[in-house]
């Protein structure tokens, strides 16, 4: 049967996260996995799975999700992003398709995911808050110094115990994670946007992240405390969860050939 391999852009401000939700006694709640589901199985005229690569929380956006599923459906390829797309709402859409190997696992088979974490900053008594593009983008009510963040962020790169920046009741065996690459980068003088990559992420722990930098940013902390704040493995030493619509899912990568079937090398 083929295996269909999805990449998915969506803005989350609606959306109660990816992850389908089904509360006892009440009506799903809105997330991208039910609302893709649902137009894939329009398109394939049958039940399917659709399994994700990430569960971004509600209010997370995503230019580079990945999505898969198997079905008994042959598909034009050209045509699965068109046909899938006319049924989705204006806040989701499909970028790519592509066939891959039945045994492809859009989580297990990921090596790197990217996030983003867009800021804009500046004394409200200077600037006006952003307005267009204010579901995209976080503001922050002081002036930022985006090269004392860049600087504060080179101490996450590597393998850590990142018990401190992330949720008291995370859930996870273990807090370990790698973390690949992390820069802050000036796109204006009230712009910023902090990408960091991994091998993966623990629960809020981008956004946690974000807001530790700002914290540095702001003064509040110095750039060489971030090896003292991983060090301590406490998230009382860490800053604030900054807030989701900021946070938006990049790419995921892959290895091997399972994911790259019929598509060259990602």
């Amino acid at each position: 049967m083929p295996r269909y391999k999805l990449t998915v852009a969506y803005e989350g401000t609606e959306f109660h996260g990816w992850q389908k939700q089904h509360p006892p006694g009440a009506e799903p709640l809105r997330t991208v996995q039910e609302v893709l589901e649902r137009a894939v199985m329009e398109v394939v005229r049958e039940p399917v799975v659709l399994h994700g690569a990430s569960r971004t929380d509600s209010g997370v956006h995503a230019r580079g999700q990945i999505a898969a599923f198997t079905t008994t459906t042959v598909l034009p390829l050209d045509r699965v992003a068109v046909a899938i797309n006319a049924r989705l709402p204006d806040d989701v859409q499909i970028t790519r398709a592509v066939t891959v190997a039945e045994t492809f696992d859009p989580i297990a088979d990921a090596i790197s995911k990217g996030y983003r974490y867009s800021i804009f900053h500046g004394l409200p008594t200077e600037i006006r808050r952003p307005m267009f593009d204010r579901r995209l983008v976080t503001y922050v009510p002081a002036v930022l110094d985006p090269g004392r963040m860049h600087a504060a962020a080179a101490g996450l790169v590597g393998t850590h115990d990142f018990a401190s920046v992330t949720r008291v009741n995370h859930g996870r065996e273990s807090t370990t994670r790698t973390v690949l690459a992390c820069s802050v980068t000036a796109s204006t003088s009230h712009r910023l946007r902090i990408d960091v990559s991994g091998t993966g992420f623990l629960y809020n722990m981008v956004r946690i992240i974000a807001g530790t930098l700002v914290e540095v940013g702001r003064g509040r902390l110095e750039p060489g405390a971030v090896p003292e704040i991983i060090a301590r493995r406490d998230r009382t030493a860490a800053g604030p969860t900054m807030p989701p619509e900021g946070l938006c899912l990049m790419w995921v990568r892959y290895g091997g050939t399972k994911a790259r079937r019929h598509e060259g090398t990602e």
